[in-house]
């Protein structure tokens, strides 16, 4: 049985067409299928959870397509209970795609299906586990339910400038527009400028894994990065580990707007570690604490801000046939 978690709403509803192609191959196949479309935010984790709990007396591991963007996947995720009971299949179908992008996915949707409909796992990921030790409010504008203490992602967690930039992407009009015309990418980009322009710079304290300490008067965004690329191919972690249980930590600690709109370009080709200012570290646990909350965000998603997250990386956790 494949269990099945459709976004219609992906990429302007490429989902749907997509999903007819998956389809087909499962019946071609003569495979049993149990296929629901998402109906709103939030409704990933819940099918998840809801197929786990179904298969729970199986003593073999469920198979779960996922087909949408990196939120849908955070939000399957996120309704995983025991990682060992799952097997993650997952069709890439965002503006960003930054999970996807490390991972040498076929370039034609027909042969990645291909490879779901083998059903084999190919690898096995890290993924980070978020934990928040104050939730204060405004919440995120498409964030329908009370936050959830604990929040588990794939690609990277950011407080501060970098979960501004996604909180106002998620209820953007110029998202919805840029991805009608196959532009979605620049999604982030846009808002990103704009948002570094009113962007505050607030003290924060750090706590590493060997119990390191650091503190910074002024700070912009911090990202534990497994993979990567995030906000739509910012390349901040270029070498990172999506396997050895630690993150790629870029710290962006107190530099001018206009040198941080000039660094911000080559943060695309991962060169923004030239920039004074700009930290990286590994580290496979960390604590953050700042001196006022700021919005958090976990694979782009974002639902509350915080002024104390701990956030730790579990070491080849997600197994995946794609």
């Amino acid at each position: 049985m494949y269990y099945c978690i459709i976004n219609p709403s992906a990429r302007s509803g490429i989902g749907k067409d997509i999903w007819t192609g998956l389809e087909y191959k499962f019946i071609s196949a003569g495979l049993d299928y149990n296929p629901v479309f998402t109906q709103g935010p939030g409704h990933a984790t819940k099918l998840m959870s809801q197929f786990i709990e179904s298969a729970k007396d199986s003593e073999l591991p469920i198979k779960v397509i996922v087909l949408g963007g990196d939120g849908t996947l955070n939000e399957a995720i996120n309704g995983i209970t025991d990682f060992e009971k799952v097997i993650v299949g997952f069709v890439p179908l965002g503006s960003s795609n930054d999970f996807s992008r490390d991972l040498n996915y076929p370039k034609e949707y027909d042969d990645l299906l291909e490879r779901i409909i083998d059903g084999q796992v190919i690898r096995t990921l890290d993924i980070g586990k978020l934990t928040y030790g104050s939730m204060t409010k405004p919440i995120s504008r498409l964030c329908n339910d009370a936050p959830e203490k604990v929040r588990y992602f794939g690609v990277s967690s950011g407080i501060g400038f970098d979960a501004a930039v996604c909180e106002e992407a998620l209820a953007s009009g110029t998202k919805n527009f840029l991805n009608k015309i196959g532009l979605g990418k620049l999604t982030y980009g846009i808002i990103a400028i704009k948002q570094l322009l009113k962007a505050d710079k607030i003290p924060c304290d750090i706590e590493f894994d060997n119990g390191r300490k650091v503190h910074l008067s002024h700070f912009l965004f911090i990202a534990s990065m497994i993979h990567h690329h995030e906000g739509g191919g910012f390349r901040l972690a270029p070498k990172a580990n999506l396997t050895d249980g630690r993150f790629d930590l870029c710290i962006v600690g107190d530099m001018k707007r206009a040198k941080m709109l000039l660094a911000l370009p080559f943060s695309f080709f991962g060169l923004h570690y030239i920039f004074k200012g700009v930290y990286k570290y590994r580290s496979s646990k960390i604590h953050i604490k700042t001196m006022i909350p700021m919005w958090v965000h976990t694979d782009g998603e974002v639902s509350v801000k915080s002024d104390d997250i701990t956030l730790e990386c579990l070491k080849q956790k997600l197994r995946l046939m794609t």
